[in-house]
């Protein structure tokens, strides 16, 4: 299809530079449902976005809607702070039945405000409240939100410069495969830990993402993931799994960690945990670790009603029988083997495909090819993203919710895509 770039005025007039999805994207969208948007011009893109992973369940969804509809209608809670209200309760017997009892772990669960960096932010400060140190160690190219705290933990160079400031309490270390498997896992981390003249103070925890997302889709392997958490068992720092954007089953399972068998000691979510793209985030923890006074941290907006309801028909609609698990992983063989044909076709291009469940990326050696790709299939109708330090990978982030056919349909376009773009 052709489409023409509308007259952005009050955009491009009033918005701040700052805006940046709506420059790849240049169209102005009015309406969406399930894995579809549709913009003012009547043109129709297969979303393969999902709001960066906060639509899960696909947009407007039904099952939340009705659930929303209803809530709004009978005049319940909108805004409660962290008071009492039906809408919470509901929602956090629901977590407490369908996901936390059934995975056998014991966490308690903060509201700490309704985005994902509120979530890290409360992690690293109750770890160091916890652990009475300021140290956290981080890794390579991971993302873990945009305010000071979590940029220190940040590896984009982009991102931290916006700080203005200097970020401290961060130490870097390297991701799975960082160094191409040249050097055993975690053999620098370990020494500079055993090495009094290293510099590194002992840290208060260790911050990962199995997978990293905006890093550019880096898959940690399970046993990498069970290394690193006796490295923290070992020396008494506590692992924090950011799980914001891998989550809520993007992965194949209600949590990334689950294969490999590990239960870190404090783990944030965000973006679909509320299911219809309503701000919610929390800081889940193990119990000896609530060790906050009332009040010590807080925020306007941690108790958004709505996004309980929502969150509660989620969990009812979708995690109570094992279906989407297992749906997830069967999509997401579905795209593994698209992306194996794509690469397999452009053999001089370089091209690799990694991810797991439902969250893959397209990496080109040429490191302008992605951006590239991303352009041509808009204009074809699909919304894909890119990711990595030099957006150098095509992300795809397709609803969990998206069936089969629209799924190959996107494979099919961005296939489409990269072959026009070479």
């Amino acid at each position: 299809m052709t489409i023409t770039p509308p007259a952005l005025s009050v955009f491009e007039t009033l918005e701040s530079e700052v805006r940046s999805y709506c420059r790849s994207w240049p169209a102005v969208f009015d309406r969406a449902q399930g894995s579809r948007m549709y913009d003012e011009d009547g043109h129709t893109y297969l979303d393969f976005f999902a709001g960066a992973g906060a639509l899960n369940y696909g947009h407007n969804n039904p099952v939340l809607k009705r659930a929303l509809i209803d809530y709004i209608e009978r005049d319940g809670v909108t805004h409660g702070l962290d008071m009492g209200t039906t809408a919470k309760r509901a929602f956090l017997e629901a977590f407490q039945d369908v996901v936390l009892r059934p995975r056998d772990l014991p966490y308690k669960v903060m509201f700490p405000g309704p985005t994902g960096t509120n979530a890290v932010e409360a992690a690293l400060k109750l770890a160091r409240k916890v652990k009475g140190r300021e140290a956290i160690v981080s890794f390579t190219n991971a993302f873990h939100g945009m305010s000071l705290g979590s940029l220190a933990v940040t590896g984009n160079a982009f991102k931290r410069a916006g700080a203005g400031i200097p970020l401290v309490h961060g130490t870097p270390m390297p991701f799975d495969h960082y160094l191409d498997d040249t050097v055993p896992d975690f053999l620098w981390f370990e020494r500079l830990l055993a090495d009094q003249g290293s510099g590194l103070n002992t840290p208060a925890a260790v911050i990962v993402e199995t997978v990293q997302g905006e890093g550019g889709i880096n898959v940690a392997r399970p046993e990498w993931l069970r290394g690193l958490a006796a490295l923290c068992e070992r020396h008494d720092m506590l692992l924090i799994v950011d799980d914001i954007q891998m989550g809520c089953g993007r992965t194949g399972s209600f949590f990334s960690f689950e294969e490999a068998g590990i239960t870190p000691d404090i783990v944030t979510l965000s973006k679909s945990i509320g299911g219809y793209g309503l701000p919610m985030s929390l800081t889940l923890f193990r119990p000896e670790l609530d060790v906050w006074e009332p009040g010590e941290h807080n925020g306007t907006f941690r108790g958004n009603n709505p996004s309980f309801v929502t969150a509660a028909a989620a969990l009812d609609a979708y995690w109570t029988d094992g279906q989407m698990e297992k749906q997830t992983l069967a999509r997401g063989e579905q795209a593994e083997e698209a992306l194996r044909a794509i690469c397999a076709e452009h053999p001089g291009a370089g091209a690799r495909h990694r991810g797991r469940g439902l969250v893959w990326g397209l990496e080109f050696a040429d490191k302008a090819r992605a951006s590239a790709v991303s352009r041509r299939a808009f204009e074809l109708g699909l919304l894909v993203e890119t990711s990595g330090p030099e957006g150098e990978v095509v992300k795809l982030l397709p609803a969990l919710t998206i069936s089969p056919e629209e799924l190959d349909e996107g494979l099919r376009t961005l296939a489409r895509a990269v072959r026009e773009t070479a």
